[in-house]
């Protein structure tokens, strides 16, 4: 690789559902569209001179398949699985399967809504979690994920 070339790959996963932000329910999500979360990304990419591939799905099948492919493709994921984060097991044995460095995000704090969503099936193989602070909680959590695949 050349100096100019990205030294880490990054996943970014979105679930169920995400396809919609920018109308689905703005009062919790808020008005960002789910182009403008992966283009404030993508910009956020450039600037730590790291690689980010993003995926949107409603099907736990594709993003289990995007995990294992993951694996040697890309260093580190970031995660938000939407609903999947309260329901799949699938999800939270294919990370631990690749055991590549998860972190978890949502929009919305999880922990102030609904009892169901306080559980999440992904933050015991993620190295960390980060919510509530809208589209902020994807740039936080690439910042995070990049600081620490770059510790030695």
């Amino acid at each position: 690789m050349t100096e100019s070339s990205p030294l880490i790959s990054v996943l970014i996963l979105h679930g169920p559902n995400l396809n919609l932000l920018g109308q689905r329910e703005p009062g919790i999500y808020g008005r960002a569209s789910l182009a403008d979360i992966d283009h404030t990304l993508e910009q956020e990419a450039k600037s730590l001179r790291v690689k980010v591939s993003c995926l949107q799905s409603n099907h736990e099948g594709v993003l289990v398949d995007a995990i294992h492919a993951a694996l040697g493709q890309h260093e580190g994921v970031l995660i938000n699985a939407g609903a999947y984060t309260h329901t799949s097991i699938a999800l939270h044995d294919a990370i631990a399967a690749v055991n590549l460095p998860t972190v978890e995000v949502h929009l919305s704090n999880i922990y102030k809504r609904e009892a169901f969503r306080h559980h999440s099936f992904i933050a015991p193989v993620a190295i960390g979690q980060i919510s509530g602070f809208g589209i902020d909680s994807y740039r936080l959590g690439l910042n995070a994920l990049v600081n620490y695949l770059r510790e030695p």
